[in-house]
């Protein structure tokens, strides 16, 4: 039986870490806590790990997940040719309520699904899980529930969820606090992600879900690279109703209406 380790305990914070490196090690899953919901953790360059992952939730490979990292210097090493305006965004909202679509670098040994050559990008705000992170290194993760539930926000609805597929769960109390009120504005709980990808070609940043950070704020950093409803209407409208959000965006440490990181 997996077990719930009270993480404002001393003595079971270090007994839940030590044991969440130590299955993270084996392939394992662990729950952890963002600063936005509980996430379902996996080594992200063990591909049967991330393939548990996506199992445990339900989820097919053309979902992948995104990757949590514990600081700015480990975005090089997975990104490649990150544009000056993603690095502006990541050095604003990092650590925070951001997950970033970048191209992956082609030379990465891993198997997180069918990404298209893309890696959606964060770190979170939680002193607990980038300690871990800081330890265990990228961690594959997604939003700690069964794909079409909303995404656990306390480990025990983690647990309800997912059970016997994890192996540890870290309690760190109720998640998301820090973004209190903004579901009452019609944006998801769960981090922002937008896709960078179209710098390169000059189509601009594009926000492929609303989250906690809003497109005001976005816009503060980066100007009219922020692509605007219309331009996203109208790309949507030249390119078809499938192809206006590609598969590459669906990785996200949250995502879908009710799936904060599907």
């Amino acid at each position: 039986m997996p077990s719930i380790y009270d993480c404002s305990d001393p003595d079971e914070l270090l007994t839940g870490t030590r044991l969440a490196r130590q299955a993270l090690g084996r392939g394992e899953l662990v729950v952890i806590p963002t600063d936005t919901v509980y996430g379902v953790a996996a080594d992200a360059f063990n591909a049967a790990a991330v393939q548990r992952l996506l199992d445990a939730k339900g989820r097919g490979r053309q979902s992948p997940p995104p990757v949590l990292i514990p600081d700015l210097k480990t975005l090089d090493a997975l990104a490649a040719n990150v544009p000056d305006e993603a690095r502006q965004l990541a050095e604003a909202f990092w650590p925070g309520g951001l997950t970033i679509v970048f191209s992956a670098q082609p030379s990465l040994v891993w198997d997180l699904g069918e990404t298209h050559g893309t890696v959606a990008l964060r770190m979170p705000d939680h002193k607990l899980t980038l300690e871990l992170l800081g330890e265990t290194g990228p961690l594959a993760v997604s939003s700690a529930n069964k794909t079409g539930l909303a995404a656990a926000k306390t480990a025990a609805a983690a647990e309800e969820m997912l059970g016997e597929s994890i192996a540890v769960y870290l309690d760190a109390g109720l998640a998301g606090a820090a973004y209190d009120g903004v579901a009452e504005s019609g944006a998801s709980e769960s981090s922002t992600i937008i896709d960078v990808t179209g710098l390169a070609d000059g189509s601009g940043v594009r926000i492929l879900r609303q989250g906690v950070v809003s497109a005001d704020e976005l816009r503060a950093v980066i100007g009219d690279k922020l692509q605007t409803a219309e331009q996203v209407q109208a790309a949507s409208g030249a390119e078809g109703a499938e192809q206006a959000v590609p598969a590459k965006a669906e990785p996200s440490p949250e995502s879908a209406p009710s799936d904060p990181e599907d």
